[in-house]
């Protein structure tokens, strides 16, 4: 019934009306002798009758599903994005390429097409913020290991192989059914992780068995009470499920941190409803804060209790890092307790969303590289680093994104922006009003048609693929076994057009248990006076 009212959407109204007109022109031929104009007419409204009819039922391009005929002017001007690539270009302030240019190249390694390009770099290499990875006179072959990392500290009873690269948190609401199929089943066929997000662990999660990081935030959807407290219960039946890997505590993402998020009541769905465990015709609200815990302390009892009632898996946290002595106060609360999460997973604020204020997402919260190497150092400096795994996101898509965080204290990377390419996004920016062209971020079932999951779900699983790969040719230039040995001092970063600095001189570590013994480290020496694992608010006599 759906499709028969397709070309009543005001999007395919050019489909439509070409269909009428060819109908028109076909009767007008059939009465009587036609012109030679009215001929021609018929076989152009003919011919696009047709290119719009295959437009509708192929099953390659959603933007075509969803806009068919119209949609053929977007692929015209990709056609001549090379004479206006250099527009984009000259906008750039910090040396890095617009946006588009890494989402061509998602597109080109998920649809197995070539990704090489001619003529060299496109970055201006004396531009402020240009970055490079050293090679080796001496490469080492290319191996072809799947680059894996084992996730799970000494309290963990079920540790995890993850990949290097997993897809990273987002929500069924945000995402469509179809996009969160096509995700699990890449990620299903390529054997790395799906973060669910704090939206809950749908049955679309379920479906097609991929490996599952679940992900409680605030709002504790799916594994709450009926007044939106935490439940043990529901989480420990979810949570012990095989396909779920590893439980993951959201105490904030990159995007907005600190700043909470509502669905509106008219988008609770019946089935977002049930997953997330609200009433239908409700705003569904996730608190900018968790009711479970309120000081470092007990936030490390709750990881406990996470791995305790998943049966043993590893148990951790994500969050952007903003007031340091906050994360410092939970380095405390793990020294003081003696329990310690398996991973944390840092978000830079760079990180996307589909909707947050302006301010949100583009001044709160500390970029990734600084996050990440904030909490990599800390934790070196409680001698807890070789017992906690760290993962990375915010803006990864590239494996030089993936190389590059690895060296400043990553263990493996999530991405949202490239799988979300490698499902057909095109970065209209419409995540928030429910009409996204290509069926990724829609409730709208007309619209989620576009988006076809087996072929969609192999573009997953070969970007994520292709992405490794080109990985372990960077790993071989490097003259390096694995990626995990990359270090700071193999990238560099021009500061100015006539001073260039390694990432060892922008980054310098902390010694292993220095902030036990006392630092003079500037970064590290007065938060860590102020931090307490008793609140997470700074002391007022260290302030």
């Amino acid at each position: 019934m759906r499709a028969l009212l397709l070309p009543l959407q005001p999007r395919f109204i050019i489909y439509t009306a070409v269909l009428i007109l060819t109908a028109l022109l076909l009767f007008d031929e059939l009465d009587g002798y036609p012109s030679i104009y009215v001929v021609v007419l018929l076989i152009l409204f003919g011919a696009l009758a047709v290119v719009g009819t295959i437009d509708l039922v192929q099953t390659r391009h959603a933007v075509l599903r969803n806009y068919p005929l119209s949609a053929h002017v977007r692929f015209i001007l990709e056609e001549i994005r090379p004479e206006i690539r250099q527009y984009f270009l000259e906008s750039e302030k910090d040396g890095t390429p617009f946006s588009r240019d890494k989402r061509a190249i998602v597109y080109q390694r998920a649809k197995q097409a070539l990704d090489k390009r001619p003529f060299g770099t496109q970055y201006d290499v004396y531009s402020p913020g240009f970055e490079w990875l050293a090679h080796s006179v001496a490469p080492k072959p290319v191996v072809k290991e799947p680059f894996r990392i084992l996730v799970g500290g000494p309290d963990c009873a079920k540790p995890y192989s993850a990949s290097v690269f997993n897809i990273s948190a987002m929500s069924f609401g945000a995402l469509s059914p179809n996009a969160i199929r096509a995700l699990n089943s890449g990620a299903k066929k390529g054997n790395f992780a799906h973060d669910t997000g704090e939206g809950g662990y749908s049955p679309y999660h379920r479906e097609n068995g991929g490996d599952i990081i679940w992900e409680i935030g605030s709002g504790y959807f799916s594994c709450r009470n009926s007044d939106g407290t935490f439940c043990a219960e529901k989480f420990e039946a979810n949570a012990k499920s095989e396909q779920i890997k590893m439980v993951e505590l959201k105490l904030s993402q990159g995007a907005k941190p600190g700043h909470g998020g509502v669905l509106p009541a008219p988008k609770v769905s019946a089935e977002i409803a049930e997953t997330r465990g609200v009433p239908m015709g409700v705003d569904c609200v996730s608190p900018s804060r968790h009711s479970a815990f309120s000081t470092p302390i007990e936030m490390m009892q709750f990881i406990a209790m996470m791995r305790t009632l998943s049966g043993g898996k590893p148990a951790g946290f994500k969050l952007c890092i903003g007031h340091p002595w906050e994360f410092l106060a939970i380095c405390k609360a793990m020294l003081e307790t003696n329990i310690y999460p398996d991973f944390i997973v840092v978000d830079g604020k760079e990180g996307g969303t589909g909707a947050a204020p302006l301010e949100f997402a583009d001044h709160i919260g500390m970029p990734l590289r600084e996050g990440l190497n904030f909490v990599h150092n800390a934790l070196v400096g409680i001698n807890a680093r070789d017992r906690i795994r760290i993962g990375a996101a915010g803006k990864i898509i590239s494996a030089f994104d993936i190389a590059r965080v690895l060296a400043l204290g990553a263990d493996w990377c999530n991405s949202a922006r490239g799988f979300m390419f490698a499902l057909g996004c095109i970065q209209s920016q419409s995540c928030h009003t429910d009409r996204c062209p290509t069926g990724v971020s829609t409730q709208d079932r007309t619209r989620q048609r576009a988006l076809v999951v087996p072929d969609k779900a192999d573009r997953v699983h070969h970007f994520h693929q292709a992405t490794l790969e080109s990985l372990a040719e960077l790993t071989a230039a490097a003259g390096l076994d694995h990626p995990s040995q990359f270090m700071p001092a193999h990238f560099s970063r021009r500061v100015s057009p006539h001073e260039v600095k390694s990432f060892a001189e922008l980054y310098p570590p902390l010694q292993p248990g220095e902030l036990l013994a006392g630092t003079g480290d500037k970064r590290f020496e007065v938060p860590w006076a102020m931090a307490s694992a008793h609140e997470f608010r700074a002391m007022p006599h260290a302030a």
